[in-house]
């Protein structure tokens, strides 16, 4: 029985050749990526930032200036108002009152809803306070950064601390430029995108487990080969895998981001970002730190094993 291969099994494509280029321009974005977000900031949703959120639906195209003179009447602070998804599609944020707490906020949802009239569908109601969103934010940073380690941990035990250390970087890697990406959009970051990036991790982190795992066992099987050729070879007998494994999981995340409505658009934007660069750091970060780290040779546990370093 014939299994389906998009990449043949005997390609030679010299990712190691490209090795410098690679960790020079992750090195470049990554700094872009921190500079873009102290400099700019993110975009946080009302999970993180606090207040009232109402998506509504118009019964015509929305018109976003009256909407804006109508509600700033209202004294309730600064109002955030935003088309999405349809003409008529309109997501309008406000702060939460400083008292009062639940009564205080529904006060002013029926405030926002006495001033729009008739002919409006509300189709999402959300109300979080200051106190549980700076919870929230440190509860998400807390798990991403928890999962690192944790992953660093495992790999640690299961390869040796040079896999750790790369498989470590490269998810740093990743996490990094997805936050860059949403900085520099602009795009709404909240409690979906932390579960975005939890995913984006684990999927990188399988990604990088399998080619570790073809090193690991060329290593063993071709003690003399140099360790440039070796890493190139491991590429390139996982790359048919790692090729159909990506290419299947951004089918469903486009159709996802295509018809899944605008609530799930931006985790299923920081997804495919993810899987993208969770699939090139993979291939030319993860396993080219290898050759700047060094690994052991010898597996076998006998002998002196030496560590041998690509050329170049």
């Amino acid at each position: 029985m014939r299994h389906l291969k998009l990449i043949p099994s005997d390609t030679k494509i010299p990712f190691i050749k490209f090795r410098h280029i690679a960790v020079g321009v992750s090195i470049l974005l990554i700094v872009a990526s921190a500079v873009l977000t102290m400099m700019r900031g993110l975009n946080f949703g009302i999970d993180f930032e606090g207040g009232i959120l109402l998506e509504v639906a118009t019964d015509g195209p929305a018109d976003i200036g009256g909407l804006r003179t109508r509600l700033g009447s209202l004294g309730l602070g600064e109002v955030q108002i935003q088309e999405f998804g349809e003409a008529n599609d309109v997501l309008i944020r406000v702060q939460t009152p400083d008292e009062g707490g639940n009564d205080a906020s529904q006060a002013v949802i029926n405030k926002i809803k006495a001033a729009l009239g008739e002919g409006v569908e509300y189709r999402r109601v959300e109300v979080v306070g200051p106190q549980v969103s700076g919870e929230l934010i440190q509860s998400g940073v807390t798990a991403v950064i928890l999962a690192i380690v944790l992953m660093l941990i495992y790999i640690w035990f299961r390869f040796e601390w040079q896999f750790s250390l790369g498989s470590v970087l490269a998810l740093v890697h990743d996490v990094a430029l997805t936050i860059g990406v949403f900085s520099f959009l602009q795009l709404d970051f909240s409690l979906q995108t932390i579960a975005a990036i939890l995913t984006i991790i684990g999927y990188s982190m399988n990604d990088t487990v399998v080619v570790y795992d073809r090193i690991r066992e060329n290593l063993r099987k071709y003690k003399r080969m140099d360790l440039g050729e070796l890493v190139d070879l491991s590429i390139n007998e996982t790359l048919s895998r790692t090729v159909m494994t990506s290419g299947t999981t951004l089918l469903a995340l486009f159709s996802l981001y295509i018809f899944g409505g605008e609530v799930l658009r931006d985790f299923t934007f920081a997804m495919i970002f993810g899987i993208l660069v969770g699939t090139y750091s993979s291939i030319f970060i993860a396993s080219p730190l290898l050759l700047y780290i060094g690994v052991k040779r010898d597996w076998s546990g006998t002998g002196d094993a030496k560590v041998q370093q690509a050329k170049g």
